[in-house]
């Protein structure tokens, strides 16, 4: 097992100030149509290089020893916040540990758009025009880890950071069909946040998946840069237990919200009997600042990081729960296309 990197960043997703050594492989994934018969990338660190929106965009990538040439993995996606960048993302997660037990292909993107002394994503409707279309790209890097033989595109989970989290929202919005589950960290969305008569809620129309989508995340209630409760910068707008309903709404949830006490600062809130067995999920952390659960990093101003639970962890095992019961998703039947 890799032997975990543990750096301190007293502002992670407001500076970036983390170097981490360069990939031991850099390549350019073959662009065609159809798996390979065996995996084209490296054990171990690699960097993938995708042409996507006349812009040639890069993503980290960590394939686990032991897995096989001709094997084609899980491919659990994991999206910075604003202001960071790939590198940072995977220490923040410890996806690459994660993938070494698990066995999955850890995949870190990287973002275009600069924000302080690192990037953000151009998340649709929220950060502005004239942006790269990161959807696009997402899609792209999807298919170009398709081609290479190593990625299993009919198993891909995604979770991110703050602004990663809603990146990874608006995308499984948008396209409910890439997406296997989803996880986001301190940032779920149900769409464009709009002001209606002085209360802030998702913008009809602007996430109107065709399939249901599994959703577990973790937010603080103690989160000053995207509140547990709403308010906040404009791209935030509402609350989290609002994106959470508006999720159980989306997935034709028919049970809860039941709130189970997991620890003694951890609340697990659940909606059940979703359609196509969907499950949406949220662990809400009394006290908890704008973190990720389980890091083993001190995120300074940004608040506390609670270890009485392990996001990283209780993500994967919710993937895994629904990594099977995805393939003959009914279309939601009220869903209409953007």
């Amino acid at each position: 097992m890799r032997a975990r990197r543990t750096t301190l960043l007293a502002a992670l997703a407001v500076t970036s100030s983390l170097a981490l050594a360069a990939p031991a492989h850099s390549a350019t994934a073959p662009q065609h149509n159809g798996p390979a018969k065996h995996c084209s990338l490296p054990v171990g660190d690699s960097t993938v290089t995708v042409h996507s929106g006349g812009l040639a965009r890069t993503a980290l990538v960590y394939r686990p020893a032991d897995t096989g040439a001709a094997t084609a993995l899980p491919l659990h996606l994991s999206l910075h916040g604003s202001s960071s960048r790939a590198s940072e993302q995977l220490v923040v997660s410890g996806l690459e540990d994660s993938a070494d037990r698990h066995h999955f292909l850890a995949v870190a993107p990287q973002g275009v758009m600069q924000s302080g002394t690192g990037y953000q994503w151009n998340v649709p409707g929220v950060t502005g025009d004239g942006g790269p279309d990161d959807e696009q790209f997402l899609t792209d890097l999807l298919d170009t880890l398709g081609a290479t033989g190593c990625a299993d595109t009919g198993q891909v989970f995604a979770s991110g950071y703050s602004g990663g989290g809603r990146m990874v929202s608006q995308y499984a919005c948008d396209h409910p069909g890439r997406v296997t589950a989803i996880g986001p960290v301190a940032g779920l969305r149900a769409g464009v946040p709009v002001d209606d008569d002085g209360a802030t809620v998702p913008e009809p129309g602007t996430c109107t998946p065709k399939q249901s989508v599994p959703v577990i995340t973790f937010h603080g209630t103690a989160d000053l840069v995207n509140p547990y409760d709403g308010a906040g910068r404009p791209y935030w707008g509402y609350g989290t237990d609002t994106a959470l309903a508006a999720w159980a709404h989306l997935d034709n949830c028919t049970q809860g919200p039941a709130a189970t006490s997991v620890s003694e600062h951890v609340t697990k809130i659940a909606y059940g009997a979703c359609r196509g067995g969907a499950d949406v999920v949220l662990y809400r952390v009394a006290g908890g600042g704008h973190t990720w659960p389980g890091s083993d990093l001190d995120f300074g101003p940004l608040g506390p990081v609670t270890q009485e639970i392990d996001a990283t962890e209780l993500a994967w095992q919710f993937f895994e729960a629904h990594r099977h019961n995805r393939a003959d998703l009914p279309t939601a039947p009220d869903a209409a296309t953007r």
